[in-house]
């Protein structure tokens, strides 16, 4: 008897390029990337030390700060460390398993910075629209029920993507022209129709970024409708202020990754080496700046980090060995 369905074959791994046509500078290209990667678990890292130990960061706003510095981390750590394998050991094998768990984790957390800059921009809207109703909007127990809502959300629109994935026959090649898997890229590869992956792929997360963006812009819109209401410029500048800096992560992020979706869908002409360079620097150029943006523009952070240092400093002084 014959079956007309196609069971799915799956290598047991994947060969990463690495940065296709740039093999030959991948050792340089590893130096800046592997600064930058330990500047941003560093600086992240600060940042939620600080937000925890620091009693007047413990708001809504630090809250939403420290689950946007902790998406950083994974972001980066779940692509910078395999890429620089690849530059500096040539370990370019990445087991079926651990790339769909990869592809996994990437888009994740794309889409879970997303909804997290959503609930900063509301934090905002509520703090400047209606101070006077903060704290009982904003009360712990809703926040706790909007980063549960945002973490679900993050993972039930992703998760389809692994079995998308898994149902492909992989009867072609084996080799990933990356240096970290995403879903189209591993999709590419397959012998069968993935019509289904490119439109799920593109469609549903990038609709749900694009709500997001949306809602942001009329959260901004409003904010400055009542920052211009004020009565005082110093009132004006003080409330602006303390937007400045989540303006900035939202260009940060937005921008980049917007224009890495424009170049995929109509740069042709562009080397793909250029694409997966951009692809490279944007898992790990914003989650570096963000803790340098917040600890420059917030004086709450930087008065936070300055009392962190002199506590440990403190602490080492005071110890036996000290």
């Amino acid at each position: 008897m014959i079956h007309s369905n196609i069971t799915p074959i799956h290598p047991a791994f994947f060969v990463l390029v690495g940065i296709p046509g740039l093999e030959a500078y991948h050792t340089w290209l590893s130096i800046p990337l592997c600064l930058m990667y330990v500047t941003a678990v560093l600086g992240n890292s600060i940042l939620i030390m600080v937000i925890i130990t620091e009693r007047n960061l413990h708001e809504p706003m630090y809250f939403f700060l420290s689950m946007l510095a902790i998406t950083d981390i994974l972001l980066s750590t779940t692509t910078v460390p395999k890429a620089l394998t690849i530059f500096w050991l040539h370990a370019h094998n990445i087991a079926f398993d651990a790339c769909v768990t990869q592809v996994f984790f990437v888009h994740t957390m794309f889409v879970g910075e997303s909804a997290i800059l959503l609930a900063m921009a509301f934090d905002r809207f509520v703090a400047i629209c209606a101070p006077l109703r903060y704290a009982t909007v904003l009360t712990w127990s809703t926040v706790g029920r909007i980063a549960l809502a945002i973490v679900i959300r993050s993972i039930c629109i992703i998760f389809p993507v692994i079995f998308l994935l898994k149902r492909l026959p992989f009867c072609r090649t084996n080799i990933v022209p990356h240096s970290y898997c995403e879903h189209i890229g591993v999709a590419r590869l397959a012998c069968a129709d993935i019509t289904v992956n490119i439109w799920y792929g593109f469609s549903v997360p990038i609709v749900m970024v694009i709500v997001d963006v949306i809602l942001i812009a009329v959260s901004y819109s409003l904010i400055l409708q009542a920052v211009f209401r004020l009565p005082s410029q110093d009132a004006r500048h003080k409330a602006l202020s303390t937007c400045g800096s989540h303006l900035c992560v939202i260009l940060m992020f937005y921008v980049p990754s917007f224009f890495t979706l424009l170049t995929h869908r109509f740069g042709r002409n562009i080397p793909r080496h250029v694409h997966i360079l951009l692809a490279n620097l944007y898992v790990v150029v914003p989650p570096m700046l963000n803790p340098i943006v917040y600890g420059v523009k917030t004086k709450q952070i930087r008065e936070g980090v300055v009392h962190w240092f002199l506590d440990i400093k403190t602490l080492c002084c005071s110890s036996p060995l000290g």
